[in-house]
């Protein structure tokens, strides 16, 4: 990673929750979305990403409301969730709760009427007849031209904006690989004189991670989705992602999710991909070296496909905490109380002849041990065995409480989808 930056100094351990502020609520606002700050932060969310606040182009609209990601200017805000002082607000009211708070920057495209196509429309691609153009199929863009070095400083003066003026700790950027790294070098560049930021990229290629803190495991993600589509072809599809991720460690980091809000809206819910693994693989992606990422809504359990272009508010509960608050709580609490999350910690894969049906691994530091098992196979495994200098101790489990003396050679039963976690005392 020649040219990778030091990460923030508050990355560790840390996790991501995605809002979309357009379903969070039924008024779709900032200040209806500040009011669950409080519950977020006892959850442990501790890194809050803003899905674009950005206003929408009009024309080519998609549905009544438009895409997020279809953008009229880079430096207003959406008036379907408020105002400037409203998000400034919501920001300070999050920095004084703890978090950090990010949000999404689409440098590829713009939407169809940009406040550039008046001022600047040699900011964009255009084709033999002058038209713009949008190389990737969506109708309500059109593409920026990066061979264009006046919109490659006006966008970064766009992303400098909302560091100097909001206070944002740093960017998820979207659709990160359709963007010219040599662009995303000198964006971090100028962005990190400013303030020191954290970099999320929208892609799984490994030389973005030269400037980007963390990207996307996508490829994982997408093999576990053929896990789950037919559970007998076992886990050997899965572990060259694992692997290779391991070594890129500490240098890179992977964002680990079920959901999110491409992956809701057009592939269907955590439990519509995973059935009764979505919170087995729920469980890896808050434990697994890495990033856990926490989409709107999962903690409830929410069980239906957002709307993307159009209203259609999540379900919350009135008066109750969502079901899965705690178990949300459990995991994050426990990734930043443990010195076996830290970005330095050593994580070795088990290999044996379960394999195929049984994910495990060991996370370790300094004397203490965290031991996570996952059965994703349709049977019941009565005598898993895990040799490991590392076992040889008292364990807790994470779920249960349960206290337990391990030898180093020890036998481990587990059901479908069950999940053991256990961490030294």
């Amino acid at each position: 990673m020649s040219l990778h930056f030091p990460i923030v100094d508050w990355y560790r351990a840390s996790n991501i929750y995605e809002i979309n502020i357009r379903q969070y609520t039924p008024e779709g606002t900032f200040k209806a979305f500040q009011k669950h700050l409080p519950r977020l932060k006892d959850m442990g969310i501790e890194i809050l990403w803003f899905m674009p606040i950005t206003p929408i182009s009009v024309t080519n609209r998609k549905g009544t409301l438009g895409s997020y990601y279809a953008c009229s200017s880079y430096t207003q805000i959406n008036p379907e969730f408020g105002n400037m002082d409203d998000f400034k607000d919501l920001v300070q009211n999050a920095h004084d709760l703890g978090f950090k708070v990010i949000i999404d920057w689409v440098a590829n495209h713009t939407g169809v009427d940009h406040e550039w196509t008046e001022t600047h429309p040699d900011y964009y691609l255009k084709d033999a007849q002058g038209n713009f153009v949008e190389i990737n199929g969506w109708d309500d863009a059109i593409d920026l031209n990066y061979e264009n070095p006046a919109m490659r400083k006006a966008l970064i003066d766009a992303m400098i904006f909302w560091v100097k003026n909001v206070d944002i700790d740093g960017f998820r950027c979207d659709m990160a690989h359709l963007v010219p790294l040599d662009f995303w070098v000198e964006a971090r560049e100028e962005c990190d004189q400013v303030k020191k930021l954290f970099w999320l990229a929208e892609c799984d290629s490994d030389n973005y991670l030269e400037v980007f803190d963390v990207n996307y495991a996508w490829g994982w993600m997408h093999a576990t989705n053929d896990l789950a589509q037919n559970p007998t072809i076992g886990l050997h599809g899965i572990y060259p992602f694992l692997q290779a991720d391991l070594i890129k460690l500490p240098n890179a980091f992977k964002l680990w999710f079920t959901s999110n809000h491409d992956e809701n809206s057009w592939n269907g819910t955590e439990y519509d991909k995973y059935g009764k693994y979505a919170l087995t693989w729920a469980v890896f992606s808050c434990l697994f070296p890495g990033m856990p990422l926490i989409y709107s809504g999962q903690e409830i359990p929410n069980q239906k496909k957002l709307a993307f272009f159009e209203k259609d508010t999540l379900e919350w509960l009135t008066n109750n905490l969502p079901a899965l608050h705690t178990f949300y709580q459990t995991l994050l609490h426990f990734r930043k109380s443990n010195i076996c999350f830290d970005t330095d910690a050593t994580c070795t894969l088990i290999s044996n002849e379960y394999s195929d049906r049984i994910l495990a691994f060991i996370l370790s530091k300094n004397g203490q041990a965290v031991i996570a098992l996952f059965n994703f196979s349709n049977e019941n495994i009565a005598n898993y065995e895990i040799s490991s200098e590392h076992l040889n101790k008292p364990f807790v489990s994470l779920f249960s409480g349960m206290e337990y003396v391990f030898q180093a050679k020890e036998q481990f039963a587990l059901m479908p989808s069950e999940y053991l976690v256990y961490y030294s005392k």
